[in-house]
């Protein structure tokens, strides 16, 4: 996944969870900044698999910690959506009512 296709999905993804927020590729991650602070999305080396994304939230960034790993973007995502306080959108449901 290139950086410009990272950038459009977390771009997705803050509308979809409806999140205000500014998505930036920088040299060594793509920041994303919101009213909470700005949280970082990177990749990890070749090396480190499963471990494909590290994301670093301002909480964790402001005590010193370490950014969390991640093994896929779909736990990525999720860890963002939820570190990012965004909505789950609607939920498709196939069958009749229960």
């Amino acid at each position: 996944m290139s950086d410009a296709e990272l950038r459009a999905l977390l771009l997705d993804g803050l509308k979809l969870w409806d999140v205000a927020g500014t998505v930036t590729v920088r040299d060594a991650d793509v920041a994303i900044e919101t009213a909470d602070g700005v949280f970082a999305v990177s990749r990890a080396e070749a090396d480190m698999r499963p471990v494909r994304w590290f994301y670093q939230t301002p909480e964790r960034a402001g005590a010193g910690r370490p950014p969390r790993a991640a093994p896929s973007v779909v736990a990525l995502l999720s860890a963002l959506r939820n570190a990012l306080g965004g909505t789950g959108g609607d939920r498709l449901r196939v069958g009749g009512p229960t």
